[in-house]
C-alpha cells in the first residue's frame, strides 16, 4: 500500500471517531472489530456505483457522497435493520483534494446523522468506482423479507415516487419549470430507516424502490409466488411529476423509473391502523401470478419494467 493511500484515509476519513457501541475497533488495523447483541442477526448489503453508469461525470461530489451511502442504508431499511457500520472502497483516476473533501464531508455527515461508523475499506487507482458495504442488525426472526407477502395483503409505499426519475430527465436535458424537488430526490435520496424499523412485526414483505416500482414489486411477487393489482390513481405523486405526466402522457414513468428509494411493503388488512404516517396504500396482493396495473379501471400493459444491468 502506497504512503499516499494512508495519507488519504487519515486526512478524509480516519479522524472520525466511532459513535456506535457495536464498533469495538474501527479504521487503523487489518480488520475492524464489531459486536452484535445477543438475539440479533447481522444484515449486510453491498452496492457499487460506477461513473457514467450510475452517475454523471460532472456530478457534484457532495451529492455523490450522500447518495452512495444513502442507497446502502436504504437496503438496510428495507430489511427492518438498524444500521451501525459501513466500509468504503474508492477507485480513483487521480488524487483530487477538493473533490475528496466535498465527497467525504457529505458521506460522513449522513453517517453521523444515522449514527453509522465508517470502519474500513480500500483505495485504489483506476476508473472512478465507489463501493460501500453496509451492516445493520435486526432482532432474530424480525427481518422483512421479499418472500413473505401473502394473498390479501395490502401494498403500501412509504412516500412519493417518480421524482428521482423526473430529476434524471432534467439532468438529461428536459426543461421543467419547477426543478428543485425532482433534482433533490435524484441527487440526495433519503433512506427510509425510521419507516423500516417501524414495520418490524407489522409488515410481511418489503423492498426499496431502486430500479422502479414495477421491477422491485415484481421481485416480491416472484419470491413470494403471488401476484398483485396496482391502482394507478392511488400512486403518491408530487405536483411536478403529475404535471410532467399531464404534459407528456408518460403515465408509466413513476412505475418504471428508479432511484426513489421509498419502501414498498405488504401487510394484512388487520394491521392497517399500525401503518406509519405518510405511507399510502396502492393495491393488493392476489393469488393470480403477475403484476396488473389498472388505470381508470382498465388493465394496462407496461412497455418496460425498470433498470437492469447488462440488459
Amino acid at each position: 500500500m502506497a504512503e499516499a493511500e494512508f495519507d488519504l484515509i487519515q486526512r478524509y476519513f480516519a479522524q472520525h471517531q466511532p459513535c456506535h457501541p457495536a464498533t469495538r475497533l474501527g479504521i487503523g488495523d487489518d480488520c475492524a472489530l464489531l459486536s452484535v447483541a445477543a438475539g440479533h442477526q447481522l444484515a449486510v448489503t453491498t452496492d457499487t456505483m460506477v461513473e457514467n453508469v450510475h452517475f454523471f461525470a460532472d456530478v457534484d461530489p457532495a451529492d455523490l457522497g450522500h447518495k452512495l451511502l444513502a442507497v446502502n442504508l436504504s437496503d438496510l431499511a428495507a430489511m427492518g435493520a438498524e444500521p451501525f457500520a459501513v466500509t468504503l472502497a474508492l477507485t480513483l483516476p487521480a488524487i483530487n483534494h477538493p473533490w475528496l473533501q466535498a465527497f467525504s464531508e457529505s458521506f460522513m455527515a449522513l453517517a453521523r446523522q444515522h449514527q453509522v461508523d465508517l470502519i474500513g475499506g480500500d483505495t485504489t487507482a483506476g476508473p472512478l468506482t465507489l463501493t460501500v458495504q453496509a451492516m445493520g442488525w435486526v432482532p432474530e426472526g424480525q427481518a422483512l423479507l421479499r418472500s413473505a407477502a401473502q394473498v390479501g395483503d395490502l401494498i403500501y409505499l412509504s412516500g412519493a415516487i417518480g421524482d428521482a426519475g423526473l430529476g434524471l430527465k432534467i439532468r438529461q436535458g428536459l426543461a421543467v419549470t419547477d426543478q428543485e424537488q425532482a433534482l433533490q430526490a435524484f441527487n440526495r435520496p433519503q433512506p427510509q430507516l425510521a419507516t423500516g424499523l417501524a414495520l418490524r412485526g407489522i409488515a410481511h414483505a418489503c423492498i426499496d424502490i431502486s430500479d422502479g416500482l414495477a421491477a422491485d414489486l415484481g421481485h416480491i411477487l416472484q419470491k413470494s409466488q403471488v401476484g398483485a393489482r396496482i391502482d394507478w390513481e392511488r400512486l403518491p405523486l408530487s405536483a411536478s411529476v403529475s404535471a410532467y405526466i399531464q404534459s407528456s402522457g408518460d403515465w408509466q414513468m413513476p412505475l418504471i423509473a428508479g432511484d426513489d428509494y421509498q419502501l414498498c411493503f405488504t401487510l394484512p388488512k388487520s394491521r392497517q391502523s399500525s401503518v406509519p404516517a405518510g405511507c399510502v396504500c396502492i393495491g393488493e396482493i392476489e393469488a393470480q401470478p403477475g403484476l396488473r396495473i389498472f388505470k381508470q379501471g382498465i388493465s394496462r400493459q407496461l412497455e418496460a419494467s425498470g433498470f437492469e444491468h447488462f440488459s
